[in-house]
């Protein structure tokens, strides 16, 4: 997909810069990524998957600061970088810090921008969350998805104000088709998505067969089923669990390495979100006749 902003676009990153976040023990560090021109951009917040950190996903998020996104990306607690294995008692709760930790960035957006000299540049009016991975269920809970506890009962709502709408790339589905090893260690991912109303893009691989269910690839689309309109679906035919390679080149848990299905998975993001953020939707119409005349490699549904 061709985009109509120029892919020589300068970027320019600033990094780390700290997010106040009392009692998370460690620093709450972030990195913010923009294009060095352009005023009134949209801001997209970015939740990585598991292990990673504000470091990762350059790709992605190269991409939209070109297209004309601020990005601004956190390293949570579950960072390689910080050494939490699965048997380290802080494991269990990381779900929940990786939520605050977006709501911290969003409560402290002004002055995240401000420390990256963007106060001026940036539209807080339009903010979106992106995640991937276990960062797609810690961004759809700012859509405003849930977590059922062990009787089924839905927890609190984590949903955010300041969110307009959002994507999430490889989100796991619902958690009555986990394996023993998941519904050991992961008890935390059985998501509600009956409340998640927030307009939201799901990204699914066709070849995404995840060792933490039984179900196969299908399970990856319960966030566009299972959650309220306005909901848009891309699925991408060959891809598994990182689309090509979202997270970078030549990394080891890349096992479908492809970079145009990259690129596709940037380009309909921007496109969504600027169609969704209410900026336009040109880019949004001309995918979904691209998807409608295409070849089978991905298609696109909504509701």
């Amino acid at each position: 997909m061709s985009s109509s902003h120029s892919p020589g676009r300068q970027i320019v990153s600033v990094k780390p810069i700290v997010v106040p976040s009392p009692g998370r023990g460690i620093d709450l560090q972030v990195k913010v990524t923009a294009p060095r021109s352009g005023q009134n951009l949209p801001v997209i917040v970015f939740s990585h998957g598991n292990a990673w950190s504000l470091d990762g996903y350059q790709p992605l998020v190269d991409r939209w600061a070109a297209a004309g996104f601020v990005v601004v990306q956190p390293t949570h607690l579950d960072s390689r970088r910080n050494a939490i294995a699965w048997d380290d008692p802080r494991f269990a709760t990381i779900w929940r810090v990786r939520i605050t930790d977006l709501h911290a960035i969003l409560d402290h957006l002004v002055d995240v921008l401000a420390q990256a000299d963007l106060e001026t540049r940036a539209d807080r009016e339009r903010t979106a969350v992106v995640g991937h991975s276990w960062g797609a269920q810690t961004a759809g809970a700012l859509l405003g998805a849930r977590v059922l506890d062990a009787e089924g009962v839905a927890g609190e709502d984590f949903s955010h104000s300041a969110v307009s709408a959002g994507a999430l790339i490889g989100a796991t589905g619902t958690g009555d088709t986990l394996t023993p090893f998941a519904a050991e260690n992961l008890p935390f991912m059985k998501p509600d998505f009956s409340t998640m109303t927030a307009p939201a893009l799901v990204v699914a691989g066709g070849k995404d067969d995840s060792q933490l269910s039984t179900r196969g690839p299908e399970w990856f689309t319960d966030a566009y089923h299972l959650s309220p309109a306005p909901k848009s679906l891309l699925s991408i035919t060959e891809a598994e669990h990182t689309m090509g390679g979202i997270a970078g080149e030549k990394v080891a848990e890349t096992t479908d390495e492809d970079p145009a299905r990259v690129a596709l998975t940037a380009d309909a993001i921007s496109a969504y979100l600027r169609a969704a953020l209410d900026l336009d939707d040109a880019e949004w119409t001309a995918l979904n006749g691209t998807a409608e005349g295409g070849d089978g490699t991905w298609s696109l549904a909504g509701k």
